[in-house]
């Protein structure tokens, strides 16, 4: 879903004008970015949390050259689900196949 479909769907379920949902939708993008830029977490219960993790100093071995570099630290914005969010998107394990039966798909095998 892109933002085009993202704002249509929003003013279809919040019964508004597609362009007051996008001003919606901006609006709360924009709170999120300055929020977290002033080092703050936003919480949205039952979706989930933004916040900034703090990305230590690395040594990396550039492709280009072979030599290694290092990767200065930094801070960058990171989003962890809440429980309502996960379970929504949760997939139903399958059931079990009986002993003895399993299948290919079910041992990891690809299907011909």
């Amino acid at each position: 879903m892109n933002k085009s479909e993202l704002v249509k769907s929003l003013a279809e379920k919040a019964e508004i004008t597609q362009k007051d949902a996008a001003k919606v939708l901006d609006a709360m993008v924009g709170t999120i970015q300055q929020a977290l830029a002033n080092g703050d977490k936003v919480q949205i219960i039952g979706f989930g949390s933004f916040e900034v993790r703090d990305r230590k100093e690395r040594k990396v071995i550039s492709p280009a050259t072979g030599k290694e570099i290092t990767v200065p630290a930094t801070k960058v914005p990171a989003f962890r689900p809440g429980k309502s969010l996960k379970e929504a998107v949760a997939v139903k394990k399958q059931a079990k196949a009986p002993k003895g039966k399993a299948t290919k798909a079910a041992k990891g095998g690809k299907k011909k």
